[in-house]
């Protein structure tokens, strides 16, 4: 292998040498014993070691998806902190724009149904309880958190980002609650032990829906809360005084916004709220992340998961019925989150490895440290969206924020 590799890689790592000085080594062989370096320095911050000859037409052409997917495949190993490992992903891909992310993103919007979202949802949740268990917070809270003052530990965070939610909703004791896309149930039960609701939560996770079971029994809160495997669309027992949605509608795709956000609607009592919490996309036209980014997070991570704009959100919204009356950014809580999964993955390496397969490992490894890399540079966002039924007369609605905070 060691001359085909050297043939492939000294052109391209020369042109990377010129053009961005990085301190990379890259080798191969037995021990690394053959190397060459994409830059200028004493000591590299990254060594990529090249394990397979198949390996070398992704790393020419690198973008995030390529680069992912051979680490991903077993094809390289990387040494160095995620840190360094990221920012040299990104500065490679900066230099090479790979082709396939039009046709990718063609196909996620034209893929949605039942059968395909339930898979996908599966394939996603459905690792194991005990894998998430590891390196989410004890309630297992699988989305952005809450930094009130930036110094909570992920628990804390993760308390005051379900509480900021239902008191932001002004959700009241006896009131009906929907939570849609419920995961392992700690909104729902939070929302019933604190706020005094009844709550029926809607999971397509077999796994979440038997922990969520399995917590509400515990809780002795079963006539507080239904915890469902259903699709939101096959929802039919409303009306629902208010409803949440955390984390979920980036499974919806493009296409169907405007229908999710419609049924929505038409489960909401007349005054009622409901609030979106979700991931966007910060490119004005709906695109996906940089550099493949999207492509590898479809192919291993989110299979059709697609990201809007928050400008299609509000224009979806409305086209569902619904009116937008509170937005807010929590974009910097969703890095410091994914900082503190990625940090905790990280330190539980040898707990987590014997749970799945090392391809597995590879994929969370690479997916939470990049989340949390796209989270700071603004390479996606996310917002929380409170809104009610569109055409309703201004009577009722807060003057101000102030009641968020109380």
């Amino acid at each position: 292998m060691g001359s085909i590799v050297e043939r492939a890689l000294a052109p391209w790592a020369q042109r990377m040498k010129t053009r961005v000085n990085l301190p990379v080594r890259l080798s191969w062989g037995e021990q690394g014993s053959s190397s060459l370096s994409l830059g200028d320095f004493h000591q590299p911050q990254v060594e990529i070691r090249v394990r397979d000859a198949s390996a070398l037409p992704l790393l020419i052409d690198p973008g995030l998806d390529t680069l992912g997917q051979a680490y991903v495949e077993g094809l390289i190993d990387v040494d160095g902190s995620m840190e360094d490992i990221l920012a040299v992903a990104h500065r490679l891909a900066e230099n090479a724009e790979p082709e396939g992310g039009l046709l990718g993103r063609l196909r996620r919007r034209f893929s949605h149904t039942r059968e395909s979202d339930s898979d996908a949802i599966q394939y996603h949740y459905d690792v194991s309880n005990e894998f998430y268990a590891e390196w989410l917070d004890e309630r297992m809270v699988y989305s952005c958190g809450y930094f009130e003052n930036g110094d909570e530990t992920l628990a804390e965070a993760q308390v005051k980002k379900i509480d900021h939610i239902l008191t932001k909703i002004q959700l009241q004791p006896g009131q009906r609650l929907l939570d849609i896309g419920c995961g392992w149930g700690a909104l729902v039960l939070r929302a019933a032990q604190k706020f005094g609701a009844h709550c029926v939560g809607v999971t397509l996770s077999k796994n979440q829906h038997a922990l969520a079971t399995e917590r509400v029994k515990a809780a002795g809160l079963e006539d507080r809360i239904d915890i469902r495997l259903q699709d939101y669309r096959d929802v039919k027992d409303g009306p629902f005084d208010r409803i949440t949605s955390v984390g979920m509608f980036e499974h919806v795709g493009l296409n169907h916004l405007a229908e999710y956000f419609g049924h929505i609607r038409s489960l909401l009592k007349p005054g009622g709220w409901a609030m979106n919490h979700g991931i966007t996309s910060t490119d004005a036209h709906d695109g996906e992340t940089r550099h493949g980014g999207g492509t590898f997070i479809d192919r291993y991570v989110f299979p059709q998961g697609e990201l809007p704009h928050i400008g299609t959100v509000l224009r979806t919204m409305q086209e569902g019925g619904l009116e937008a009356f509170d937005i807010e950014s929590l974009r910097r809580h969703y890095m410091r989150t994914t900082q503190l999964w990625s940090e905790a993955f990280e330190a539980r390496t040898a707990r987590i490895k014997p749970m799945v397969s090392e391809k597995t490992w590879r994929i969370w490894r690479i997916y939470l440290a990049g989340c949390a890399w796209a989270f700071e540079h603004d390479e996606v966002s996310i917002y929380q969206v409170i809104c009610r039924a569109a055409g309703q007369p201004a009577q009722g609605l807060p003057w101000s924020r102030r009641w968020i905070y109380r």
